[in-house]
């Protein structure tokens, strides 16, 4: 079918709060641009946003030649509770705010001007754990069709080996006639066959000569070109087998692979939830550059641009249908729906992911209390088998949180109507602000389990998964899928390898902290197939986990919406690894190191970081001022011992733990040069990193991630304070705001999880002397961006190609 993208000249109006209606492109989150406040009814789920119903309006022309053709209007995500209206009549609903859907428009146009209206509901808060955005978030496509074409997602491409190469190619008509298949490598033809499709279907068995294979560090992709009758189709894809089982572990072409995984949310950062191309490929771009081969996709299916970056990249991905079954984790969240709507949910992610070779795994759920009852391990088992039916290519697994599940069945944090009555009067005395803050709700589901690891930290967690009734409440679902998915469970790791001889293990959720000791697991048992973090990148929403941060950048006061996120990515919200990120790259045995990271000097305050989050540390050693203060330092390495060097002076020196990768330092401050060296046993040098204190000069530093940009395409811009050699200055504390010529600012922030306004705004404050701007270029010409803070102002100049 033909494909036109269908994401220009739509109007956006807010049916909750009224006023007139503005004109947007697609993607377009409207809770973005939503104001914060502590009458949020999500909450810090959401990040405070005040959410809302939207309506999105498109008016457009349809030919006398067009009503003869089929006519396919795709959705890839709306949310949610959408209901799509075609000249006034309804053609279409879905619940789901996270699954593509099409839209039938033959049957409701007319030859001239057309009009499509889109309600996107989201006021029917609380309904979600995290940020989700509003609206129509993901792209819209128009698919045509003459009266013979491939149907939509009619194309399978499936590797049957991978020594030889043999691929086949299953082809789905309108009807019968000659399908012609072409293999290419670029623009090379390899092999191609033509055939009838009898039976509306044509079935391709082809050899591949000289094959490059796909994997994580070679993902070669191939291109397969159908044609039937008028209609053609082209689909990339990737020569790669998946092998699981209990001799193996995970296997792509014969070789294990140890998924190195990160936990995700679908948000973009400043930029809300709008799955831009280049946001997404940016982000699977930032998780591979820091040590990570495989994401997890939570709680919900990625988007399809993720999914190219993925092959493009060598990144796989663990695809997630859902967080809740039937039982609610928030009173108006998709537990309402999931029984009614599951099979197709998971068919149209499975047609979505088919062709994709970084796809690897699917999982049905998370933390889904309802796997420790008879009739959510039967659900497990349908979920599981159902995808065996429509993909018998992957393995599927389901995030169970081990101790949750025995809570649970002994009825704490369990989601009930009565509590859910008890919330809603809650919610409507803090509303009248009677006692905002003496009565909150109380937590169930994985807010419950993240509220108990925020109190009484990781370890208590991670030992109360070991009981005994934690293994009787897991192991029927366990059975019941082909990876047993554990959430918090390092700890039963070595004795369910014994116990449970055919079963294989991933980490579906960790804590960062982890990461080593699952690696060393890994290592010796293959049984062991990864590890998925929480979280790999830092998200908007779910701020009960509990942001720790020193009091001046802690904004809360007396106003709880100032919290935008929970700080608990490897990566920062802005895309910049965190200085312990280097700890899992050295973990994960991807670097031996060493690395340096530094508690800020300055800082006086005792932090203690929650579960989530690591050492509030800082790859800096510009601290002008402190001289004489204490720095608390850690350093990370795959070696025998470190030492440390101050300004050509041996400082410390320690041993590697041998149960982890870091080592921690107390030394006075000074400006100058501070060298961390790593050894074997037998003293030879490993390797050494050195950091150096900024000048006394200051600026502030423009970095684009590019240096052209695309026309009307998006540049990300970080800033940060440095002195004229572009060594960092932490300690700079402005507030900058932003201009652009010739384009549009789109998204503005720091990486603090305290944020005062919104990420539209055009200012913002800096957070340890950096910020980042999102800029969309203008269609030719030079993109201007002027940032100025108190003092001065800097600009940058971007050519667009």
């Amino acid at each position: 079918m033909l494909k036109k993208e269908f994401n220009e000249g739509w109007t956006c109006r807010s049916i909750t709060r009224g006023g007139e209606a503005f004109a947007v492109t697609i993607p377009h989150d409207a809770m973005l641009s939503e104001e914060r406040s502590d009458e949020s009814r999500g909450e810090g789920n959401i990040g405070w946003y005040n959410a809302g119903d939207y309506e999105y309006r498109k008016t457009f022309v349809v030919t006398e030649s067009q009503l003869k053709k089929s006519m396919l209007l795709e959705f890839e995500g709306v949310y949610h509770n959408s209901e799509v209206y075609v000249n006034d009549e309804l053609a279409m609903s879905r619940p789901y705010g996270y699954t593509n859907f099409y839209v039938n428009l033959s049957k409701y146009v007319k030859s001239g001007d057309n009009e499509i209206r889109v309600i996107a509901k989201n006021s029917d808060q609380p309904n979600s754990r995290w940020y989700s955005g509003t609206g129509i978030y993901r792209p819209v496509v128009l698919w045509e069709a003459e009266d013979a074409y491939i149907v939509m997602n009619g194309v399978r491409i499936t590797t049957k080996s991978y020594s030889p190469a043999v691929i086949e190619v299953e082809v789905n008509t309108s009807g019968v006639g000659m399908v012609h298949v072409d293999i290419c490598d670029g623009e090379a033809l390899i092999v191609s066959e033509e055939a009838i499709s009898e039976g509306r279907k044509a079935k391709f068995t082809f050899e591949i000569p000289d094959a490059k294979l796909w994997n994580v560090n070679t993902p070669y992709l191939y291109q397969c070109k159908v044609t039937y009758g008028k209609d053609s189709v082209e689909e990339t894809f990737g020569i790669r087998v998946i092998e699981y089982n209990e001799k193996v572990g995970f296997a792509i072409n014969g070789e294990r692979v140890i998924l190195r995984g990160a936990c995700i949310h679908h948000d973009n950062g400043v930029l809300g939830a709008c799955a831009f191309p280049e946001a997404e490929e940016r982000k699977v771009r930032i998780l591979k550059e820091n040590g990570y081969n495989a994401i997890r996709s939570a709680h919900n299916p990625c988007s399809k641009a993720m999914l190219d970056a993925c092959d493009r990249l060598g990144m796989l991905m663990m695809d997630e249908y859902v967080d809740v079954w039937y039982i609610h984790k928030t009173d108006n969240d998709y537990a309402s729906y999931v029984m009614e709507w599951w099979k197709k949910d998971l068919k149209d992610m499975v047609e979505k992911d088919y062709n994709h070779p970084s796809v690897v795994m699917y999982s049905t759920g998370n933390e889904v209390s309802e796997t420790a009852q008879k009739k959510g391990i039967a659900f497990t088992g349908a979920m599981t088998k159902y995808l065996h039916k429509i993909d018998g290519t992957r393995p599927v697994t389901c995030g169970i949180n081990i101790f949750f599940n025995f809570l649970s069945s002994v009825g704490l944090g369990v989601y009930s109507d009565e509590k859910a009555k008890k919330n809603a009067e809650a919610a409507e005395k803090n509303a009248e602000k009677a006692k905002a803050k003496e009565k909150k709700k109380k937590p169930v589901g994985s807010e419950f389990y993240n509220t108990m690891a925020v109190t009484l930290g990781s370890e208590f967690m991670k030992r109360g998964a070991t009981i005994y009734p934690c293994d009787v409440k897991t192991k029927d679902a366990f059975a019941n899928m082909d990876v047993a998915g554990y959430n918090y469970g390092v700890y039963r790791y070595k004795r369910d390898l014994k116990k449970y001889p055919k079963r294989l293990i991933v980490g579906s959720e960790t804590f960062c902290k982890d990461a080593y000791l699952f690696y060393e697991i890994a290592k010796e048992n293959p049984r062991v197939i990864g590890d998925f973090v929480w979280s790999g990148i830092d998200y908007i929403g779910e701020t009960g986990l509990g942001c720790v941060e020193y009091s001046d950048y802690n904004f809360a006061g007396e106003k709880d919406c100032t919290q935008m996120t929970g700080e608990n990515g490897r990566i920062d919200i802005l895309g910049k690894p965190r200085a312990d990120a280097s700890y899992t790259k050295v973990a994960f045995e991807m670097e031996k190191g060493p690395f340096i990271a530094v508690t800020p000097v300055y800082q006086k305050e005792k932090l203690r970081t929650n579960s989530w989050q690591s050492a509030k540390v800082l790859e800096s050693w510009s601290w002008r001022g402190c001289s004489g203060a204490m720095a608390n330092i850690e350093v990370y390495a795959r070696a025998a011992s470190v030492e440390l060097v101050l300004n050509g002076k041996s400082v410390a020196r320690k041993d590697v733990p041998k149960k982890n990768c870091i080592v921690s330092f107390q030394i006075p401050y000074e400006d100058g040069e501070l060298t961390a060296i790593s050894y074997e046993a037998n003293g030879t040098e490993i390797g050494r990193q050195t950091m150096r204190t900024a000048d006394c000069e200051t600026k502030l530093s423009l970095r684009p991630e590019t240096d052209t940009a695309k026309s009307n395409g998006l540049v990300f811009i970080p800033m940060q304070y440095t002195d004229e050699n572009g060594i960092w200055k932490p300690m700079e504390k402005h507030s900058i705001q932003v201009t652009v010529e010739n384009g549009t600012l789109v998204g503005l922030g720091n990486a603090c999880g305290y944020v005062e306004g919104n990420y539209t705004d055009d200012t913002t404050r800096t957070y340890y002397g950096e910020a980042m701007a999102v800029v969309r270029a203008g269609e030719s010409g030079v993109l201007k961006v002027l940032a100025a803070d108190e003092s001065q102002t800097w600009s940058l100049e971007i050519p667009i190609v």
